[in-house]
């Protein structure tokens, strides 16, 4: 199964873009889809026994108690706050993991960017899942943090395998390396918290989700990052991993599903905005990497309506959602009541935050059973 941040889709586009004289591109395009089904079987295969090791309850962060003591503002206790244990791998080109060991914890900056790039991308979702969730790494129980950089020949992807992050350097004539961007990294990072929570099933809405999830993550480890409110942010997903040749901003765009790019080798985003265009499709797993615009956009409109950082409170619920009893198999519905009972449990039913919530996802036509408060 794929669950990397490039969708195949996308990459079938590039690999016909040597009749548009980006023979690089379209050869390195060819290689990562032949290269990717493997690797995401062998990935799955490490996640199902990662899951199994937890004692067969994947929701280690909220469920078990693993929340630190918070402050009056809702912030875990800034003194209470783990160390993370982060180590950069160098696969030189090869599709050999994890590589040689470039940096550890605590090791000055290297010489090479996408060393460094890995190094703060790693150390900034780890700061955003403590600091606004109070959950130590992506397990909830301090999971060391690799990454491998260089991976492959000219790879046009990055993945986590369930025991690292992958990058790889991009074709350079699409795509630059992919360490550029911090929501990439937490985007790939937030599949382990899916995976160690409500696991949700890589098919369908329930993929959707999965990656809508990993896409609000990965936002909010940007804007985390920033000091941005949610009014100031781009709301763009892989912002920076284009070249100037191409006519595009990001991968996605969570504010404006359908925008991001519109470039003759890539075509137009294909993302739809609501219900009313959802794409019901057998390729893509079907289409988890498409219909991840419509829970994307809920996400965005509630976080920019309530204003301020996104991380404190729709981030909050979002959160809260994917850590509780969330079924694996949910579809949006599933998800759009289980956020309003989450908003309601942490802000209460007739509060702002349930009602901007409620909001979003009818704007986006996804029903909630319950009534905006107000």
């Amino acid at each position: 199964m794929r669950r990397s941040i490039v969708p195949p889709y996308l990459l079938a586009r590039i690999a016909r873009a040597d009749a548009f004289g980006m023979e690089r591109a379209a050869a390195a395009a060819r290689r990562s889809l032949l290269a990717d089904p493997p690797l995401r079987e062998e990935r799955d295969e490490r996640m199902r026994e990662a899951a199994e090791n937890t004692g067969g309850d994947q929701r280690s962060g909220a469920r078990n108690g693993l929340l630190a003591p918070r402050t009056a503002a809702g912030s875990p206790a800034a003194a209470s706050a783990p160390a993370v244990q982060r180590t950069v791998f160098d696969a030189a080109g090869t599709e050999t993991l994890p590589g040689r060991v470039v940096r550890r914890e605590g090791d000055p900056a290297a010489a090479d960017i996408a060393v460094n790039e890995a190094y703060d991308g790693l150390g900034a979702t780890h700061a955003l899942l403590w600091e606004a969730f109070g959950r130590d790494s992506v397990d909830g129980r301090g999971l060391a943090l690799n990454a491998t950089v260089h991976y492959g020949d000219d790879y046009d992807n990055a993945f986590w395998d369930g025991e690292r992050m992958v990058f790889g350097d991009g074709d350079g004539e699409v795509f630059g390396r992919f360490t550029a961007s911090p929501s990439v990294i937490g985007h790939e990072l937030a599949h382990g918290v899916t995976q160690y929570t409500a696991g949700l099933v890589y098919q369908g809405q329930s993929g959707a989700l999965n990656e809508s999830f990993s896409d609000v993550i990965g936002a909010l480890v940007e804007q985390h990052r920033l000091g941005q409110s949610a009014e100031e942010a781009s709301w763009l997903i892989g912002e920076g991993l284009f070249t100037a040749a191409v006519e595009g901003r990001a991968l996605r765009s969570m504010l404006e599903p359908g925008t991001a790019y519109d470039d003759d080798v890539l075509g137009k985003d294909p993302q739809p905005a609501s219900m009313d265009h959802y794409v019901d499709t057998a390729d893509d797993n079907g289409g988890v990497h498409l219909n991840s615009g419509i829970p994307n956009r809920a996400f965005a409109l509630a976080a920019t309506e309530l204003g301020g950082p996104a991380w404190e409170r729709a981030g909050r619920v979002w959160y809260d959602a994917v850590a509780g009893q969330l079924a694996s198999t949910a579809d949006f519905a599933t998800f759009a009541a289980a956020t309003v009972t989450a908003s309601g449990a942490r802000f209460g039913a007739e509060s702002a935050e349930t009602a901007a919530i409620v909001r979003a996802w009818r704007t986006v036509g996804v029903r909630s059973d319950e009534p905006a408060p107000g």
